[in-house]
């Protein structure tokens, strides 16, 4: 069957679906004219952002449903941590632009600790050790992206770094690739720069669009391993 006949029978439900609000923040004027482009591959989901708002949940699990039927969107693939067999729910990518993840951490250190600094440190429950810079301090507590081991083991690596000790991992954030869970919900997720490839679990406290900060991380995970 030619993809433009089916394609046909869809628009009115697919506009039927959005909020109706014809606010013009997806880049078009009206919300007729962004389920066009939804069925040409112009344009995606997460352009919406009331979409993913709680109050239209099930407006946005439709949608997602028809656009799988059209081949638009990919069925989701089961995504399962190297390491340990579980399945996590998605793979939590960098915000764009970013090299990974970023990572709120507790240290345990006296030691005085500023933006800029590269720090090593091994997260608690991890027989990994991280070399990470600092994007800020609050309180205590240090957002970081990762920037190794593999690249921080050159000749004068010992000369450009703090030694921190054992950290808590208490957050992560980045962009959701897969089902979006709601706030509040308790999930299990894949970092993609993880170099263990172990899926984490956490609770999603705040979630825009598919940008999710999630705490309460732990590496145990109250599930089953998948059976291969």
């Amino acid at each position: 069957m030619d993809n433009s006949s089916t394609n046909s029978e869809h628009p009115k439900s697919v506009e039927k679906l959005l909020p109706g609000f014809n606010c013009g923040i997806c880049g078009y004027a009206r919300c007729d004219e962004f389920a066009g482009a939804l069925l040409k591959k112009w344009t995606q989901l997460e352009k919406c952002r009331f979409l993913y708002q709680e109050i239209f949940e099930d407006n946005r699990n439709a949608l997602e449903e028809i656009l799988k039927e059209e081949k638009i969107i990919p069925e989701e693939e089961k995504v399962v941590g190297l390491l340990d067999g579980y399945e996590a729910d998605f793979i939590l990518k960098p915000l764009p632009d970013e090299s990974s993840c970023r990572e709120v951490l507790y240290p345990f250190t006296r030691k005085e600790l500023k933006e800029g600094d590269i720090i090593r440190y091994r997260p608690l429950g991890c027989p990994i050790i991280h070399f990470a810079r600092i994007l800020n301090e609050d309180n205590g507590l240090i957002t970081v992206h990762l920037v190794g081991p593999c690249h921080r083991l050159g000749e004068d690596v010992e000369f450009d770094y703090l030694d921190i000790g054992v950290c808590m991992v208490g957050g992560f954030e980045g962009i959701i690739q897969g089902k979006l869970p709601a706030v509040g919900e308790t999930i299990r997720f894949l970092p993609v720069h993880c170099m263990m490839q172990k899926v984490h679990s956490g609770v999603v406290v705040q979630l825009e669009g598919r940008r999710a900060i999630i705490e309460g991380i732990d590496l145990k995970v109250w599930a089953p391993p998948i059976k291969g």
